[in-house]
């Protein structure tokens, strides 16, 4: 069964939006960070490893971050907060648009 929570951490000041598949692996993952809490992340375990099988997961990486490599069980001692796929659907939706027009951005400049 998916599971869907946020997790705050303080000594980065950064929460994280966490969905995780029925063994615990994360499969995509959100970090908002600051009291703004701006995007800085919005990344999908499926897409990281298409990416890195057709040799552009720098560019992805840059775009849109990782996924924690850790089960999700080693998030507990984070006290995460249980969310509704809705509440995640949103938070990814608002995450993905950022990160891509930063990516946007940087490749404007780049021009």
């Amino acid at each position: 069964m998916t599971r869907w929570f946020r997790s705050h951490w303080a000594e980065e000041d950064t929460w994280f939006y966490v969905e995780a598949d029925a063994d615990g692996c994360v499969t995509r993952q959100i970090e908002l960070q600051g009291p703004l809490e701006k995007p800085i992340a919005a990344a999908s375990l499926t897409e990281w490893e298409a990416a890195q099988q057709a040799g552009t997961l720098a560019d992805y990486e840059a775009t849109f971050g990782g996924t924690a490599e850790v089960p999700v069980h080693e998030w507990d001692p984070h006290d995460p907060q249980e969310l509704t796929v809705r509440e995640f659907e949103d938070v990814w939706l608002t995450a993905r648009s950022a990160c891509q027009a930063r990516a946007r951005a940087r490749s404007a400049r780049g021009a």
